[in-house]
């Protein structure tokens, strides 16, 4: 059985790019929730998701995800923005849906590669560093369109992040006044 007072976080999933960090962040504000970012919690922990990948491989980066995982299942009233990958692993998606509403982002792919271009140099993506950016983005799309589908889907074409949190405020709230 599930436990209902854990029932309340928010979990964001996408492809990179489509604003989970920044949309969780204002839902968090306006929810007056905790967040996370499991990408920051595992560069905290860790180091940098870059070096993790050179030094270490993707494989002991996605263990840490797995990890963190189940961290997460212990909190409550949290909004909590993972990595692009981290909800197409099944335990991971078992894990954090059990213990809060899943929603995917998703963007069209000419949108996604202008984001992506725009923060290039600001942030450092391993998955990203391939002699052609934009062939690289459209085939991990492509690659994990049908693993997002499964989730609910909110679209960000052509919204701000404030317009997306606001659409997810407005599902989760009526979907916990019942």
């Amino acid at each position: 059985m599930i436990d209902n007072h854990r029932q309340t976080n928010i979990i964001l999933t996408g492809f990179m790019g489509t604003g989970k960090s920044t949309v969780g962040r204002l839902l968090a504000k306006d929810l007056k929730m905790d967040f996370i970012d499991t990408d920051v919690e595992i560069t905290e922990l860790y180091g940098p998701i870059i070096n993790i990948f050179e030094n270490e491989g993707e494989e002991v980066f996605r263990n840490y995800e797995r990890e963190m995982s189940r961290q997460l299942t212990l909190r409550a009233h949290t909004v909590i923005s993972t990595g692009g990958k981290l909800m197409l692993d099944p335990v991971n998606a078992k894990l954090l849906s059990a213990c809060g509403r899943v929603f995917c982002l998703e963007a069209p792919v000419q949108e996604l590669i202008q984001r992506l271009e725009k923060e290039q140099q600001e942030k450092q993506r391993p998955l990203l560093n391939a002699n052609n950016f934009e062939e690289q983005i459209k085939e991990l799309s492509a690659a994990r369109r049908n693993h997002y589908a499964v989730f609910e889907q909110v679209k960000t074409k052509g919204c701000s992040a404030l317009e997306v949190a606001i659409e997810i405020r407005k599902r989760f709230l009526s979907s916990n006044a019942t």
